[in-house]
């Protein structure tokens, strides 16, 4: 028997993983990644470019290219945890969400925040893969003593730290309020205002759904 041998045999005596069994660890690893998180990555790549897609779906929002990881915005909720963690591929309960974002609420924004609501419900069973937020400058004080009664369930946001939200091409809520969609992976994705109806945005959410079940 060589010295190699010998020093193989030693080593799977004592426990160490063959590389073989290193080899079937990562082809396993590779594997289960792929099957947890290849559809969401799919869906995606099929919304963006209609690739398989009989329907010939358009969307109605407006895409935000390329997306913007939620870490950019630099938010946290109201008890300090930072939003980012609420998404990513290890968390096996991250969501969809609507994310409401305007400097004065006024009535443009309010809108909104009923838009988000109403749409949130009309998804019917899906309705719990979607949250919603919202980060406002200046809030009324009517909408102030509102909130409990009509927008519990939106989770407030603020700035984290002094580091202003790099926001998507085209979203300034200073001027304009908009509704972001961040997908499960925590990835600003689309954009709507008071231009589009709840049926816009409904008929879009549920086509993102249908495709994928990540979320």
């Amino acid at each position: 028997m060589t010295t190699t041998m010998a020093n193989r045999e030693s080593d799977q005596q004592s426990g160490g993983p063959t590389p073989e069994q290193v080899r079937r660890g990562r082809r396993t690893a590779l594997l289960l990644f792929a099957i947890g998180f290849g559809p969401m990555v799919f869906a995606t790549i099929m919304y963006y470019t209609g690739w398989l897609n009989p329907t010939g779906h358009t969307n109605n929002g407006e895409l935000v290219k390329p997306v913007v990881p939620i870490t950019e915005l630099h938010m946290q909720t109201s008890d300090g945890q930072p939003l980012a963690e609420w998404f990513g591929p290890e968390r096996a309960d991250a969501e969809w969400m609507m994310m409401v974002v305007a400097g004065n609420c006024a009535e443009d924004c309010e809108n909104l925040l009923y838009l988000a609501r109403q749409v949130n419900i009309a998804l019917g069973k899906n309705a719990n893969r979607m949250s919603r937020a919202a980060f406002l400058g200046t809030v009324p004080a009517g909408l102030e003593r509102r909130w409990t009664e009509e927008y519990s369930a939106m989770e407030r946001l603020q700035s984290q730290g002094d580091r202003a939200p790099a926001w998507p091409a085209g979203v300034r809520p200073d001027q304009e309020p908009r509704i972001l969609l961040v997908d499960p992976f925590g990835n600003v994705m689309m954009h709507y205002g008071n231009e589009h109806s709840g049926k816009d945005m409904l008929k879009d959410l549920k086509h993102l759904m249908k495709l994928s079940q990540i979320g």
